[in-house]
């Protein structure tokens, strides 16, 4: 699995995650801090999905928020435990992962595209 900004992420994918991260990028931007300031995990991981998905708790319902994505905190250890990282990945995951105090890590989960992809918080 690649780590990188896909190109596969095209204007379809980007437009709506970037305008929904945009309305709760603060919710998850304090989602991560709580993570690593509570030892939780170096490795806050947010995943967005336009339906409810067994993949750590629900941070933010789309339709009480009036979102297309549904957005759920998650973490590393949690996608290891779960087999969507395998032990073989973890090292190049964590090496890929990108400073959680200016990036998110979203892992974009759809019929048609899932990927990691690195979101900048957006500046104040």
């Amino acid at each position: 699995m690649d780590y990188a900004n896909d190109p596969e992420l095209n204007g379809k994918y980007l437009g709506t995650i970037t305008k929904d991260f945009a309305a709760v990028s603060d919710t998850i931007m304090e989602a991560s801090s709580q993570v690593r300031k509570m030892d939780i995990s170096k490795y806050p991981i947010f995943v967005f999905a336009r339906q409810e998905v067994p993949i750590g708790s629900l941070l933010v319902n789309a339709d009480d928020a009036g979102l297309e994505w549904h957005v759920f905190a998650s973490f590393l250890e949690l996608f290891v435990q779960q087999g969507i990282i395998g032990a073989e990945g973890i090292e190049a995951f964590q090496h890929t992962y990108k400073d959680p105090n200016e990036y998110c890590c979203l892992f974009v989960l759809d019929e048609e595209f899932t990927n990691f992809v690195f979101v900048p918080y957006p500046e104040d």
